[in-house]
């Protein structure tokens, strides 16, 4: 199979970590007979210093040209002062935007290896944590109306927040997809006792569960799922919410599981082609200095390959490599314990390399 990736090498760790996804993509190919051919995109704070924009429209061509699109991290301190619209995060908007990116899907899944590194008790964690949030991403009140109005002498700010029927619909739709690929569970988080765009999301995705009738289903109010994600995280598998509940909930199940490094995403719309990249920044107080942790970049790769490409093998076997390399007790700075070894961004990759092969 020939597949055309895009590479976005980004700001700050982004090179670093890119690169060693790249290699691992590399022997992924070689081992099971693929043609990866990769195409190099500028966005972030690395496009406004050499095209004075955050995604430059021959940029988001090259994305759209693409199979699929692999991110490493934008932004840092050196384009804080910019004004908002032209900051690098402007790209990453603009990027999901323009490649039509409705669906944010981040696993939240504890590796046994670092169980002590969750701040949940014990006997919670040894249940399990392994689930996926499905966030709505363009819609809702990050996309609504914003004004701020002088009424009766005083300031008053407000948000629109609004949903329509088709893009509960087609969010809905990934999740139940996402959910036959994993353990056929979907909960759907609202919050229908109070909001009209809730009682809607409820309405559409009730006549969603009945197109999948193999698929467990059931409706969860969002401070309950708070809770619960804290209280029991071994119930969920697929977790489907609107855009602000989803920014809020895929933050905490990210914090439960000990290391931010290792957690990867993916944002996806209509086909096959999807954007991967961790979940975490740019980090650019370590940038150039190969400490940073390459794994949640690595298993976004894998994400890549399982979704877009339908290679569900090829996925496995680069967890399985994760998994033995912190089997062997290997950890990068972030993740260091008792009892391991530390190493770095690079010696990280070469290890997983070697379990691949």
């Amino acid at each position: 199979m020939e597949k055309q990736i895009a590479v976005i090498r980004g700001d700050g760790i982004g090179p670093e970590i890119v690169n060693e996804a790249l290699r691992v993509l590399e022997a992924v190919a070689e081992k099971y007979g693929h043609q990866f051919q990769y195409v190099d995109v500028d966005m972030g704070g690395i496009a406004i210093d050499r095209w004075g924009q955050a995604l430059p429209r021959e940029m988001l061509d090259r994305c759209l040209a693409s199979d699929s699109v692999l991110l490493g991290a934008v932004g840092g301190p050196k384009w804080d002062g910019m004004p908002g619209d032209q900051r690098p995060e402007k790209g990453l908007l603009a990027l999901r935007s323009g490649m039509g990116l409705y669906a944010n899907n981040r696993p939240a899944k504890l590796w046994k290896q670092l169980a002590q590194a969750s701040p949940l008790k014990q006997e919670i964690v040894e249940k399990g944590i392994d689930f996926i949030v499905v966030r709505e991403l363009i819609g809702g009140v990050y996309f609504g109306e914003h004004r701020t109005d002088e009424v009766n002498g005083e300031q008053k700010a407000t948000d629109v927040m609004s949903y329509s029927e088709h893009e509960i619909e087609r969010i809905g739709r990934i999740a139940f997809e996402t959910a036959r690929k994993r353990r056929k569970k979907v909960t759907s988080v609202d919050k229908a006792n109070v909001l009209d765009t809730s009682r809607l999301w409820r309405k559409v995705m009730h006549q969603l569960a009945e197109e999948y009738p193999d698929v467990e289903y059931a409706d969860m109010l969002v401070d309950n799922a708070a809770m619960q994600i804290a209280k029991d995280p071994s119930q969920f598998d697929v977790v489907v919410t609107e855009n602000m509940f989803g920014d809020i909930l895929s933050d905490e199940a990210s914090m439960i599981t000990g290391s931010i490094g290792m957690i990867p995403s993916s944002s996806l719309g209509e086909g096959s082609r999807g954007l991967y990249e961790p979940i975490h920044g740019s980090a650019p107080d370590i940038a150039g200095q190969n400490k940073a942790n390459p794994i949640g970049t690595i298993l976004s790769a894998a994400m890549m390959l399982k979704y877009s490409f339908d290679m569900d093998e090829e996925a496995a076997a680069v967890e399985t490599a994760v998994n033995q390399a912190l089997d062997a007790g290997l950890r990068t700075a972030d993740m260091m314990a008792d009892g391991c070894r530390q190493v770095s961004c690079s010696e990280m990759g070469d290890a997983i390399l070697g379990y691949l092969k």
